[in-house]
C-alpha cells in the first residue's frame, strides 16, 4: 500500500540523469518535419505548460517547475515582458522577478526544456500587452505594422533577448534548454485591420526572427499566413481540427486554455478537467505532437502589471497549479495520468500518421501503427449527450459522451478522459491560520479632493489620460470651477462621459458620484443631479485607470479618461464645460509622499489612533502585523474593503476591488462538461466579487513586524482585514473496481498484469496525512466531503489508517482480495476522506 515503489526510485534516477545531461551536453539539434519536432534526430511528443516568471517569485520557481515536471510536462513556455525589461529606452532590467536568465536556468536544472515567446507583443492580460509605454511616444510610430520606427525598436529588442540567451549559452545548440522561440503573437486576429501593411509586417517579422540565427525553430501562433520556415501553431480551447499551412510543418498547439482569466465585476471562470483532457486527447488522436497549457501555473499580477481594462490581480486561470503554488486537484492529477497514457503511445505516434476508422455516429478511432501488428489507438465519442458501446478490433468498449479512451496496445484502455480517478481537494474546507489585524495599531492619512501640488498644469480642454499620465500613476485629477449667477438654477444634472476606466466625482469637495466600466467596455457615463451654490463651485474628477489595454487592433492608441462634461438645467438647457479651463494633477498626494514605502512608515503625516476611520473615500491606512508561522504563501482577505491598492513591506500586491460584484445570474451549480466549452460556460461566484483574497509571497514578509499599507478609494473597514495561510487540506478519493488501473502500472508488451485500480492520496509537499475521516468499500453514497455508508459496506477504516496516517502519500488497491467482499456479485467502490496537515 506504500507509494514508495521501485518506480519512484527509477523516476528519481531519470531526473538526476536528465539534469546531468542538460548541464553537460555540448549541443542539441532541434529541427522539425511534418510529424513533430525533431531533437537530436528523433521525433518527440511533448507536453508543455506556461509559467510566466514575473507572476511568481524566484524563491518558488523551483517548486513550480518541479510540480510541473511531476505532472508530466517536458517543456515550460513563457513570454518575455518588454515593458519591464526596458522600462526606459536603452536601460535594461533583469533582476528579481524579472531575472529571465535565472528562470531559464531553473527550468534547465529541473531537466525540462523551454519555449521562449519573445514576441515582443505578449498580450497575456499584461499591462499594454508587454510594450513599454515610451514606445507609444516616439513621434510617427505605429505598432505592429510596416512602420520603420516600430520595426527598428522591435528588432532591437528581439536582438537584445536573443543575444542575452546566446551569451548565457541557453539555446539548445549551446547545451541550453531553449528548443523553440516565438516571434509576434496571435497577429492573425487583428491583421485585417492593417490591410496590406499587416501582410507585409508578418513577412518582415518572420525574416527578422530568422536573421537572428537562434539555431532553433521559430513559431508564430495563430498565424495562418506564417511564411516558411516559421511554424504556424494553434491557440484555442480545441485544436484537433487544426492543420498547419504547409505539409512540411508539425501540428502544434501553443495555447490550450486551462481556464480563463478573472476580471473585476465578472464571475470566476472554471473549465472542467474532463473537457480539458478531452481536448488534449483529441489533439494527439488527430496527429498533434506538441501541446501547451495556457496556463499551467497562472500566478499573480503584482503591482500594476495587470492588463486591461479591469483584469483582476489574480491570474489563477483555473490552472493545474493554483495562484499560490498549490496543486489543484483533480485537474493536476487527471492531466498527469493523461500525459503518462500519451507517453506510452509515443513510439507509435512518431512512426506514422493516424489511420481513421468510423465506429458509429459521432464515434471514431484513430490508429497509429508501428508495424502491421503493433499499434496504439484513440477511441473517441464526440457526442455531447449520448454514451456509447463500440466494437473495435473485436472487443467491446464503453465510451462516455464527450470522451476519449487511450489504448497503447490497441486493446487495453489505460485512460479515459471522462473517468476522473485522481484525488480531489475540497477547497472550501482547506484549513487556514487566520490573523485579524489589530485595530489599536492603525495610522491613516486622508487625501483632499482635487489639485494638491505645485506641479499641476492648466489646459482649456479635456485631456486624454494615458497621454497625460504616461502610466506613471493610475490617477489623474480633472479640476474646474462652475460659476452660478444670481437667478440661475442651482439644481442641475451633471453628465460626464469617460473612455474609462472609473471616476470619483466631487462637487465642492463632497463626493457625489462614482462611475466605472467593465472589461468588455471600459467606457461609462455618469448622470447625477447635483446642487450648486451661488458663485464659484469646484468640480473635481478623479479619473482612475485599471490596467492599460492589451489586446485588439490599434490597441496602443485607445484612450482613457474624461472626454465630455455637460451641465443640464431643469429646462433642458445644456452648458458644455468640456472646453473650459481645467487644472490637471497627475497622481495622488499620497503617491508623491511615498506613503507606500517602508522608509516613510514613520512620516509625521500619518495620523495615529486607536480606531481608524471607516467607509471613507481617498484614505491611506497603515498597520503593522506579525505574519502567521510557516513557510507557505499568505493571503490578505480584503472582503471588507472597496477599491484600491495594497503594499506589504513596500511590495505592491496589486489592485483590489471587492466592492465590484459580478452579475447575480449566469453561474451553474453543477456544470456539465459535455459539449464545447467557452469562458462563460461554467462560471462560479455569481453575485460575488471576482477576488477577495490577495496573494502575499512568503519571501515578502519576515519574522517580527511587517508593514501593510492600503490606499482605499471608495471606503471600507480595514479592521476586518485578515491575514491567512494554509496549514492543511481535506482530500478524498473515489475509485471503483472497473476504473482503469493507474497508467504508470502499464508496461509495454506486458500490459497491467494482475494489478488492480488504486485509490491514491497525496498531500502537498511537506504535509502528512494526520487523520482518515471516512473509509468504506462497497456502495458509499454522496460526494467528496459528504460521503456516507451505503447498503453494501466493508469497514476498512483501520486498514486505511495503518497504510496512510503519517505518510505524505499512500495508495490502497481497489480489489476484494485486498479489502474483502461485503456483497459478492455487486460492483464495488472505495471512498476515502483524509486530512493533510503540516
Amino acid at each position: 500500500m506504500d507509494m514508495k515503489t521501485p518506480l519512484s526510485l527509477a523516476l528519481v534516477f531519470v531526473s538526476v540523469f536528465v539534469v546531468y545531461f542538460f548541464d553537460h551536453a555540448l549541443s542539441t539539434t532541434v529541427t522539425y518535419d511534418h510529424r513533430a519536432l525533431v531533437i537530436d534526430g528523433k521525433r518527440r511528443v511533448l507536453q508543455s505548460g506556461s509559467i510566466h516568471y514575473p507572476r511568481s517569485t524566484p524563491e518558488v520557481w523551483p517548486e513550480l517547475i518541479w510540480k510541473s515536471k511531476e505532472g508530466g510536462l517536458d517543456v515550460i513556455e513563457t513570454y518575455v515582458f518588454w515593458n519591464y525589461h526596458e522600462p526606459v529606452r536603452g536601460e535594461y532590467y533583469f533582476e528579481g522577478r524579472f531575472d529571465l536568465v535565472k528562470f531559464v536556468r531553473t527550468v534547465q536544472e529541473a531537466g525540462l526544456m523551454v519555449h521562449l515567446r519573445i514576441g515582443p507583443y505578449a498580450c497575456a492580460e499584461w499591462n499594454f500587452g508587454g510594450f513599454p509605454l515610451w514606445l507609444h511616444f516616439i513621434p510617427g510610430i505605429q505598432f505592429r505594422t510596416t512602420n520603420d520606427l516600430f520595426k527598428k525598436e522591435m528588432l532591437r529588442f528581439l536582438a537584445k533577448i536573443v543575444g542575452l540567451m546566446k551569451e548565457e549559452k541557453l539555446f539548445a545548440s549551446q547545451g541550453g534548454p531553449i528548443i523553440l522561440a516565438q516571434v509576434e503573437n496571435e497577429y492573425e486576429l487583428v491583421e485585417w485591420a492593417y490591410g496590406v501593411a499587416g501582410e507585409l509586417y508578418v513577412n518582415w517579422a518572420a525574416e527578422a526572427a530568422i536573421s537572428l540565427n537562434t539555431t532553433v525553430p521559430w513559431v508564430m501562433c495563430r498565424q495562418q499566413d506564417a511564411p516558411d520556415p516559421i511554424i504556424n501553431t494553434c491557440n484555442g480551447f480545441y485544436c484537433d481540427q487544426f492543420t498547419p499551412n504547409s505539409p512540411s510543418k508539425p501540428k502544434m498547439w501553443t495555447e490550450n486554455y486551462s481556464g480563463w482569466f478573472k476580471s473585476f465585476g465578472y464571475p470566476i471562470p472554471h473549465r472542467p478537467v474532463e473537457d480539458l483532457a478531452f481536448g488534449v486527447a483529441r489533439f494527439f488522436e488527430m496527429g498533434g505532437t506538441f501541446h501547451n497549457y495556457y496556463m499551467y501555473f497562472g500566478g499573480t499580477n503584482f503591482g500594476r502589471t495587470a492588463g486591461g481594462p479591469l483584469v483582476a490581480t489574480s491570474y489563477d486561470y483555473d490552472a493545474p497549479i493554483d495562484e499560490y503554488g498549490f496543486i489543484r486537484q483533480p485537474k493536476w492529477g487527471h492531466l498527469r495520468d493523461l500525459h503518462l497514457a500519451i507517453k506510452h503511445c509515443e513510439e507509435y505516434l512518431i512512426r506514422s500518421d493516424p489511420t481513421h476508422q468510423q465506429l458509429g455516429h459521432n464515434l471514431e478511432a484513430h490508429i497509429y501503427y508501428k508495424s502491421s501488428n503493433k499499434c496504439a489507438a484513440f477511441l473517441a465519442n464526440y457526442d455531447s449527450e449520448l454514451d456509447a458501446n463500440v466494437t473495435f478490433n473485436g472487443n467491446l468498449y464503453f465510451l462516455p459522451a464527450w470522451s476519449v479512451s487511450i489504448l497503447p496496445d490497441c486493446k487495453n484502455v489505460i485512460f479515459n478522459t471522462a473517468k476522473v480517478v485522481s484525488q480531489r481537494i475540497l477547497a472550501h474546507t482547506t484549513t487556514a491560520n487566520k490573523l485579524i489585524l489589530s485595530a489599536t495599531s492603525w495610522s491613516w492619512y486622508v487625501e483632499k479632493p482635487g489639485v494638491w501640488g505645485n506641479n499641476s498644469f492648466t489646459e482649456s480642454r479635456l485631456l486624454e489620460q494615458i497621454n497625460t499620465t504616461k502610466d506613471t500613476s493610475d490617477y489623474l485629477w480633472y479640476t474646474t470651477s462652475i460659476n452660478i449667477m444670481p437667478g440661475q438654477s442651482k439644481e442641475v444634472f451633471l453628465l460626464i462621459e469617460s473612455l474609462g476606466h472609473a471616476a470619483l466625482i466631487f462637487v465642492n469637495k463632497k463626493l457625489v458620484a462614482f462611475g466605472y466600466g467593465n472589461h468588455d467596455d471600459a467606457s461609462f457615463s455618469i448622470n447625477e443631479k447635483i446642487c450648486l451654490v451661488e458663485g464659484n463651485n469646484t468640480l473635481d474628477i478623479l479619473s482612475m485607470m485599471v490596467g492599460l489595454q492589451n489586446f485588439g487592433p490599434w490597441f496602443d492608441v485607445q484612450g482613457a479618461g474624461i472626454f465630455s462634461v455637460v451641465l443640464i438645467d431643469p429646462w433642458n438647457n445644456k452648458y458644455d464645460v468640456s472646453a473650459e479651463e481645467w487644472t490637471y494633477q497627475v497622481g495622488l498626494e499620497g503617491e508623491y509622499l511615498g506613503l507606500d514605502k517602508v522608509i516613510h512608515a514613520n512620516s509625521s503625516v500619518w495620523i495615529k489612533g486607536s480606531v481608524p476611520p471607516i467607509n471613507k473615500t481617498l484614505i491611506w491606512y497603515k498597520v503593522s502585523f506579525l505574519a502567521p508561522q510557516g513557510n507557505g504563501p499568505l493571503a490578505l482577505n480584503l472582503t471588507s474593503m472597496g477599491k484600491g491598492q495594497a503594499w506589504v513591506n513596500g511590495q505592491s500586491i496589486g489592485r483590489y476591488w471587492p466592492a465590484y460584484l459580478s452579475p447575480s445570474e449566469g453561474c451553474t451549480e453543477n456544470c456539465d462538461y459535455r459539449g464545447e466549452y467557452d469562458s462563460t460556460k461554467c462560471q462560479k461566484n455569481c453575485g460575488q466579487p471576482a477576488q477577495t483574497l490577495y496573494h502575499v509571497p512568503r519571501s515578502w514578509v519576515h519574522p517580527g513586524q511587517n508593514l501593510l499599507v492600503l490606499h482605499e478609494e471608495l471606503g471600507g473597514d480595514p479592521t476586518k482585514i485578515s491575514v491567512l495561510t494554509r496549514t492543511g487540506q481535506e482530500i478524498c478519493s473515489f475509485v471503483s473496481e472497473d476504473d482503469p488501473q493507474p497508467a504508470d502500472f502499464w508496461i509495454l508488451n506486458m500490459g497491467f498484469g494482475s494489478r488492480s485500480p488504486e485509490a491514491r492520496l497525496t498531500c502537498e509537499q511537506g504535509w502528512h496525512i494526520t487523520s482518515i475521516n471516512f473509509a468504506s468499500f462497497g456502495s458509499p453514497q454522496g460526494n467528496c466531503g459528504a460521503f456516507s455508508v451505503g447498503t453494501c459496506h466493508a469497514n476498512i477504516l483501520p486498514m486505511v489508517q495503518k497504510a496512510c496516517i503519517g505518510e505524505e502519500q499512500c495508495s490502497v488497491p481497489v480489489s476484494t482480495a485486498n479489502l474483502g467482499d461485503p456483497c459478492p456479485g455487486v460492483l464495488k467502490t472505495l471512498a476515502i476522506e483524509a486530512i493533510c496537515s503540516n
